[in-house]
C-alpha cells in the first residue's frame, strides 16, 4: 500500500518526527512503511545480515551504522534478502553499494550514500536498541513511514494495511 508522507504530516503532524533530508532513496520501492527493527553497527554489517536473515514480517531495519562514509553495510545480496524475507525496507544511516542493482529489487531503501568497499565481517554491534540520527529518536515497534517526500514517524500505526 502506497502511503504519502505529505498527507501524514498534514493530518498527524503533532505525532509525528520527522527525519532531517541527509538521506537518498536507492531501492525499488519509492513508498513504504512498517513497524521498526533496529541494529546499531560501526562499519561492520554481521548484525546487518542477522537481523535481515530473520522473518521481516513487513517490519523496516534502521541501521546506526554512525555515519560513517568508509564502507558499504547494505549490498545487493543483503537487499534481496530483505526484499525475499518480507523486509518493507532499510534505512541505513550510512553507505550501501550496488545501487543499480538495488533501484531494481522490490524494497524500500535509505541511505547517506554509496561506496564499494565491503564492511568487516566481525560480528560487533547490537540489535533492539533505541537509536538517534538525523534528528530524530528511533525504537524498535515505532512505525517509519518513507516515500519520496521524506522519511516520517510515529509510536503508533496510522494506516491500514
Amino acid at each position: 500500500m502506497s502511503i504519502k508522507t505529505a498527507d501524514l504530516c498534514d493530518q498527524y503532524e503533532a505525532e509525528l518526527q520527522v527525519l532531517a533530508p541527509i538521506l537518498t532513496s536507492y531501492g525499488g520501492v519509492s513508498s513504504f512503511w512498517g513497524p521498526i527493527a533496529t541494529v546499531r553497527v560501526f562499519e561492520d554489517n554481521v548484525k546487518v545480515r542477522e537481523a535481515l536473515s530473520a522473518e521481516g514480517k513487513g517490519r523496516v531495519l534502521v541501521v546506526d551504522g554512525g555515519g560513517s562514509l568508509r564502507c558499504a553495510l547494505v549490498g545487493d545480496q543483503l537487499a534481496t534478502k530483505a526484499q525475499h524475507n518480507g523486509w518493507a525496507g532499510l534505512v541505513v544511516y550510512g553507505c550501501i553499494r550496488d545501487a543499480a542493482e538495488i533501484a531494481g529489487i522490490a524494497i524500500g531503501v535509505y541511505a547517506l550514500n554509496t561506496h564499494p568497499r565491503r564492511s568487516a565481517k566481525h560480528g560487533f554491534g547490537e540489535s533492539g536498541v533505541a537509536l538517534r540520527f538525523a534528528d530524530a529518536a528511533f525504537r524498535p515497534g515505532s512505525y517509519l513511514y518513507a516515500d519520496r517526500d521524506g522519511i516520517v514517524m510515529a509510536e503508533r500505526k496510522l494506516v491500514s494495511g
